[in-house]
């Protein structure tokens, strides 16, 4: 009887988390421009469901600057995106093929 006890609390546990962690999911965009001095970049971007926003033209901050080396004008990326006192930033990016 224990071990179904557990067995159902980690069951709720999983599917509570499911729709969490399904809301970071990775977002196509691509680069239309980057300010490396400032942090920013604009992204041509697919909806970010974690922030309930459209598909969209805009400019993103980015956690660290380092995140902006080796991109270029053109570049497609993948990111994940959060919002911050700042404004939405990215918190994690990489170059697509």
């Amino acid at each position: 009887m224990r071990t179904l006890k557990i067995a159902i609390v980690l069951a709720s546990i999983v599917t509570s988390a499911a729709p969490a962690l399904a809301q970071n999911a990775m977002v196509q965009g691509e680069v239309k421009k980057i300010d490396a001095a400032a942090g920013k970049i604009t992204l041509k971007h697919g909806p970010i469901k974690n922030l309930e926003m459209d598909a969209m033209t805009m400019v993103l901050r980015v956690n660290h600057p380092d995140m902006l080396k080796n991109l270029k004008v053109g570049d497609k990326v993948k990111f994940e995106a959060e919002r911050a006192s700042e404004g939405v930033t990215i918190t994690k990016m990489q170059k697509s093929k």
